[in-house]
């Protein structure tokens, strides 16, 4: 898929076929993230790739939200070590939230589906994966085939409209 059409094509995805994802397909994935931009070069993230059903199942109690999580075929938490300060906390989210992009457009490019979510529980994510007390578990990325139908661009997304999103010179 090429890289627009990856990005037309990409969508939360909640429900899942019951097919695993192939090791490498995953390792790709994983890699994305690892090479996303990040500010001076600090990479604060890590991630923790789950496959085992039973995990999945447990990570989808940690967040109102992520009841998706048990049906996926993978799931990837996104890690933040603490942040010193405020300024360092803004740029690891911006960092996060780039790594994760690169790992959406990615499993989008190869067929796969993804929803993300949030974590409100942060001690049973801990608990559940083995995070160290001076680690978040910022977000999670649920991975797997979709049930209901494949990715394709998408020619009317249910979006506001470009006019009033887009501004030039000024607002």
């Amino acid at each position: 898929m090429e890289t627009w059409d990856a990005i037309r094509a990409r969508r939360n995805v909640r429900t899942y076929e019951d097919r695993a994802l192939a090791r490498d397909d995953l390792d790709r994935v994983l890699e994305a993230g690892w090479r996303a931009p990040s500010a001076s070069n600090r990479q604060p993230w890590d991630f923790v790739v789950v496959t085992d059903r039973a995990v999945l199942g447990e990570l989808a109690t940690v967040w109102v939200g992520a009841s998706h999580l048990a049906g996926a075929a993978a799931a990837v938490a996104l890690v933040l070590r603490q942040s010193e300060g405020e300024r360092d906390r803004m740029l690891d989210q911006y960092d996060l939230g780039q790594a994760t992009m690169a790992m959406l457009l990615t499993v989008t490019d190869l067929g796969i589906g993804s929803g993300h979510s949030a974590v409100g529980d942060q001690e049973a994510c801990r608990r559940i994966l083995g995070i160290p007390a001076d680690r978040t578990c910022a977000y999670l990325v649920a991975l797997g085939y979709p049930a209901d139908r494949p990715l394709a661009p998408v020619a009317h997304p249910d979006r506001r409209p470009f006019e009033d999103v887009v501004h030039r010179e000024r607002w």
